[in-house]
């Protein structure tokens, strides 16, 4: 019994002893999360305080970027405001020039109306005094002869009729004479432009290139079985392949010197190549044509860059090389642009304008003529076009569109490369008349060809005696090939004035290719 109640004892107090535990494991636990509240309270507030800083550091930083954007957008008005006022003193003084000039003028007009007025006072006095003394005269006259008035009348007209007769028949021998002279000079002028109109000389040499070949094998080689691979390449390359008797030499004949060129790398590559076929020739080609293309852009980089003309649109900067293979009247187009340029910078800063503007208004001056065989209109509409839709401000576009006189003058540049193209195209040996007509022809013998249904491509070759025509295969079919091969020739008839006669060829040609993988 004492066990037992020992034992009861022992659970009450161990009961006792877990409750008490319990609870002071409770207010642990207690303290516990509240120093944890405590230290997460903490921390929210101190991330609260560090977000508030960099807000507010955040927000400083803007208002200084801001504050940057705005002095600096200050600045560039002012520049622009200080450039505005510059240039309005100019225009002020400018102004007040021609004001001054203008009173000058008036001063000298009001002295030239008196000195006028007083000569006319005086010339009538004279008159009055003219007429007294011929009334003097005619009465001494009558008197003396004893003539009445109307006698003497006749007898003076008579007079005046001999001597006038006499001054007609000289006047008349004088204009006879003159015009024999302008007649012979017309006739010479006439015989001189049909010799220039036929120009085999220089035809031939402006037309024409030579490539070496190293044997005469190598002409058969070129012309291939039935002639294929000399009609392959002349159809990629729009030129006439020449294979003479001459030895060691064959010639590429064409009018557009690009195709001539094109055409003239090609054939040494292939000729150093060996590979002479259809396909080879194709693909020598359209190599050689990406070659040229950067050709022509390294050229309009160069001539920008001699005339110091800067931030030029890429395609005004490739059509600018374009126009190192365009002449006109002989003249190199763009050796011309850059004289043009020269002239005008200079001229600009003689006066007090912009030599800058002046150099880029004078080198895309004839930017037109580089694209004027793909667009509609004269090339200074075209280059005025071209120029205003690839950002080129107001001067430059006025510039090419009114350096002929074909408009009105509005900025004085225009005038500046109106003067420097007239001195470029004027010196000594500048232009031949002859070479321009021809490649006019020649463009018109491809332009006319090109605006018939179905034509492909159109190549005038042999200077301009013959045109050869690729017509589409899908689109047309030997009758329609036959139609448009006349009705181009009858086109020529009527439309041109031409030397000789055109041979017209319409090639029609089916080509499949397939790839075996």
């Amino acid at each position: 019994m004492y066990e037992v109640g020992l034992v009861i004892i022992t659970f009450a107090v161990a009961a006792i002893l877990g409750a008490v535990a319990v609870k002071f494991l409770d207010r642990l636990a207690q303290r516990d999360a509240e120093t944890r509240a405590r230290e997460i309270v903490s921390r929210a507030e101190q991330d609260a305080a560090t977000r508030v800083k960099e807000a507010e550091l955040e927000i400083k930083t803007k208002a200084l970027e801001q504050k940057a954007q705005t002095e600096r957008e200050s600045s560039k008005l002012r520049e622009e405001l200080r450039d505005r006022e510059r240039l309005l003193d100019k225009r002020h003084d400018a102004l007040e020039q021609q004001s001054e000039d203008l009173r000058k003028q008036e001063r000298m007009v009001e002295q030239t109306q008196r000195k006028l007025a007083e000569r006319l006072e005086e010339a009538s006095r004279r008159n009055e005094d003219l007429v007294k003394l011929l009334d003097m005269q005619r009465q001494t006259l009558h008197n003396i002869s004893g003539l009445d008035k109307d006698e003497a009348t006749r007898r003076l007209l008579t007079m005046l009729q001999d001597e006038l007769s006499q001054e007609a028949g000289g006047i008349i021998l004088r204009h006879e004479k003159r015009l024999a002279e302008t007649c012979q000079a017309k006739a010479r002028e006439m015989l001189l432009i049909a010799l220039q109109r036929y120009a085999a000389a220089h035809t031939a040499e402006a037309t024409t290139s030579t490539v070496g070949i190293p044997n005469d094998e190598m002409k058969g080689r070129i012309i291939g079985r039935e002639g294929r691979n000399i009609r392959a390449f002349e159809k990629a390359t729009g030129v006439d392949v020449i294979i003479d008797d001459t030895p060691g030499v064959v010639i590429v004949s064409g009018f557009d010197p690009v195709r001539r060129e094109v055409a003239r790398q090609s054939l040494n590559m292939l000729i150093a190549d060996g590979r002479i076929h259809p396909s080879r020739i194709e693909e020598v080609v359209a190599e050689t044509q990406n070659e040229i293309e950067q050709f022509i852009k390294r050229q309009g980089e160069e001539a920008a860059q001699e005339v110091d003309v800067h931030g030029l649109h890429p395609k005004i900067v490739q059509l600018l090389g374009r126009l190192y293979f365009r002449t006109s009247y002989s003249q190199n187009v763009l050796r011309h642009s850059i004289e043009v340029a020269f002239v005008s910078g200079m001229l600009a800063e003689m006066i007090g304008l912009d030599g800058a503007l002046a150099r880029r208004c004078g080198l895309l001056h004839d930017i037109g003529k580089a694209a004027d065989h793909e667009m509609e209109g004269g090339h200074p509409k075209i280059g005025a076009d071209l120029l205003k839709r690839h950002g080129e401000g107001a001067e430059v576009v006025h510039a090419a569109f009114g350096h002929h006189d074909e408009i009105v003058t509005t900025y004085p540049y225009t005038m500046l490369v109106a003067t420097a193209d007239a001195c470029s195209a004027s010196r000594p040996g500048a232009r031949r008349e002859t070479l321009e007509r021809y490649i006019k022809r020649m463009e018109e013998l491809e332009s006319i060809a090109g605006s018939f249904p179905g034509v492909e491509q159109a190549f005038a070759i042999q200077a301009g005696r013959e045109l050869r025509v690729i017509a589409n295969a899908q689109e047309t079919n030997d009758a329609k090939a036959a139609k448009i091969c006349r009705d181009i020739a009858k086109a020529f008839e009527e439309r041109l004035t031409y030397p000789g006669e055109i041979k017209v060829t319409v090639v029609r040609e089916s080509r499949f290719t397939e790839v075996a993988r």
